[in-house]
């Protein structure tokens, strides 16, 4: 589950509280909101993850992406009038696609 800081922040950006173990919320009182519910937090949470998970290909094209020594790669198929770098990115894609 998405981490419950960040649901909160999102909520009440200029609430203080803390969290303990993950789950244990602890409001100060000079909060200036309202407390979100308990229910709105989850809501919250549940969307935020749902966010991170779509990304996931995203974040594994990058990883792959990052591995490639794309400068080299592009350089090299100009002079040799090759596709190395075009193909490493379409293997990419195709590993990872967008769902």
């Amino acid at each position: 589950m998405f981490q419950i800081e960040q649901a909160i922040r999102n909520l009440v950006p200029k609430s203080s509280f803390s969290v303990l173990n993950g789950t244990d919320i602890t409001w100060f009182p000079d909060n200036p909101d309202p407390q979100p519910s308990d229910s709105d937090i989850k809501t919250e949470s549940e969307r935020l993850q749902a966010e991170w998970d779509a990304q996931k290909y995203a974040r594994s094209r990058k990883a792959e992406y990052d591995a490639l020594n794309q400068f080299e790669l592009i350089s090299d198929d100009d002079v040799n009038g090759t596709t190395t770098h075009k193909d490493a990115i379409a293997a990419i894609k195709a590993k990872y696609p967008k769902p």
